[in-house]
């Protein structure tokens, strides 16, 4: 057993094809839409919480977005006005924002939970790296394919989110151990250092319905010596035990719920 936050952390895959047993193949081919993937990009087979489907750089963007944001989808766009040869402002592009008409697709609990965990990665996982920058309010992960055809590191803070991405234009292996922390992370580091240099910190405050309680660790039981403290959605705590037993913690909520 072991705790979602601990998968990402070390990239323990396993836990993510799990997760998408319990909540359903179609369902999740269905979900990833909010986030700006094309279902049929990713056919619904358990490998699909892999990455074994298609995405560009510019659509996890978008899809990590959501998270820095706290929920809300936005569109890209690459033009921000038109000028003429006066320098007089022809076209402006009005975008939309996540305060400016940005429909939210998520629980601002859920991105906020995720973000946690994305920090997480950075600050004991296999992007941890990133901590050299010296700030304490990035989050990310990082991805590899098999046989290191491609790295990815893909990252954010509340106001910028960035994407790595390094492969070869006809797939072929970038090497032995060419992972995305290796690769990609380094790249994506050289900018956001750059790009957030002088920016203060970001802060990440629980909304409103989130919990963080102790829990024990390697049960996943909330006890009041736990060893380490958790968030929840306020109606989805765990069990309580104060005489804690080496068990896998029952799982009697609709993880559907959670993720939404």
């Amino acid at each position: 057993p072991m705790r979602m936050r601990t998968a990402l952390v070390k990239s323990k895959n396993l836990v993510s094809i799990r997760i998408l047993q319990a909540i359903g193949i179609q369902y999740a081919q269905d979900y990833i839409t909010r986030f700006g993937f094309d279902a049929n990009r990713h056919p619904p087979y358990l490998p699909m919480a892999l990455g074994s489907g298609s995405v560009t750089p510019m659509q996890m963007a978008v899809g990590y977005a959501i998270f820095a944001n706290g929920g809300f989808r936005v569109a890209p766009y690459f033009i921000k006005r038109i000028e003429d040869e006066k320098g007089t402002t022809i076209e402006q592009f009005q975008p939309v924002t996540a305060l400016n008409g940005a429909k939210r697709v998520i629980d601002p609990r859920n991105a906020f939970i995720m973000t946690s965990m994305m920090q997480d990665v950075v600050n004991y996982g296999t992007a941890i790296k990133a901590k050299q920058l010296g700030r304490s309010d990035l989050a990310g992960k990082t991805g590899t394919t098999s046989n290191f055809v491609d790295a990815w590191f893909c990252g954010f803070q509340k106001d910028l989110v960035s994407v790595a991405w390094t492969g070869y234009d006809e797939p072929r292996s970038l090497g032995n151990n060419e992972t995305g922390g290796r690769v990609a992370l380094p790249i994506w580091m050289d900018y956001v250092g750059s790009v957030l240099k002088g920016i203060p910190m970001a802060e990440y405050t629980p909304p409103n319905g989130v919990i963080a309680t102790k829990i024990n660790s390697a049960t996943g039981f909330r006890e009041s010596t736990g060893d380490v403290m958790e968030y929840f959605f306020k109606e989805q705590l765990p069990p309580i035990t104060d005489n804690p037993v080496n068990e896998e913690p029952k799982v009697t909520r609709d993880l559907k719920d959670q993720l939404f």
